[in-house]
């Protein structure tokens, strides 16, 4: 009976310790942020402590994902006043749809870790359209917006795959290293989707 009440006492002193710690971290990071950063998302406070792990590969991650993203949205925004295909269009809606909050969630990252939205080194994303490519899709209209869309969608996405996998390989921390994952796991199914779209057209 004293082995119990000895054990149950010292997972109960284990527990109050860990809560008043974890306590104390959220509301000074809570304080930090509000200093410093009025904008910052409130689950910037819950995901504080595995954020804060993080090497060279998770920075260069996020700062040439960014971009990246923000180009397929950029191409997925002409889609449904230039795309004739009904899938082209719903395709573009959910690229939208989820490439906006990961764009929001990295830059959440680097403004945690210190880091610039920008990597400032001119890097080349594999995969990222030129200016010239964005030009045509632009002034593309039906079925001819359809194929180049698809054609190009295709690229950028097996561009974001290959930089998914680097992060993986190379990256420290856990939450870049999962959002890699699961971009490059969507990815590949529109890629597969794309391609059968493309084969139809």
């Amino acid at each position: 009976m004293r082995i119990n009440r000895t054990m149950s006492f010292t997972v109960a002193a284990g527990t109050l310790a860990l809560l008043t710690a974890c306590g104390g971290n959220g509301d000074s990071m809570a304080a930090h942020e509000g200093m410093s950063s009025a904008s910052a998302p409130a689950a910037t406070t819950a995901s504080a402590q595995p954020s804060s792990t993080f090497n060279d590969a998770d920075v260069m991650f996020a700062q040439m994902m960014i971009p990246h993203h923000e180009q397929a949205v950029e191409m997925a925004e002409l889609a449904p006043t230039r795309a004739s295909d009904p899938e082209i269009k719903e395709l573009a809606a959910k690229i939208k749809a989820a490439q906006d909050p990961e764009i929001q969630t990295m830059k959440g990252w680097l403004a945690e870790w210190g880091k610039p939205a920008e990597s400032g080194m001119g890097h080349s994303m594999p995969g990222l359209m030129s200016e010239e490519d964005m030009k045509k899709l632009d002034a593309a209209k039906g079925k001819e917006f359809d194929k180049l869309f698809a054609k190009q969608m295709i690229a950028h996405h097996d561009g974001a795959i290959e930089m998914a996998g680097t992060e993986q390989a190379n990256g420290s921390n856990p939450q870049a290293k999962e959002l890699a994952k699961a971009i490059e796991s969507t990815q590949r199914t529109e890629v597969e989707q794309l391609q059968k779209i493309l084969d139809r057209l």
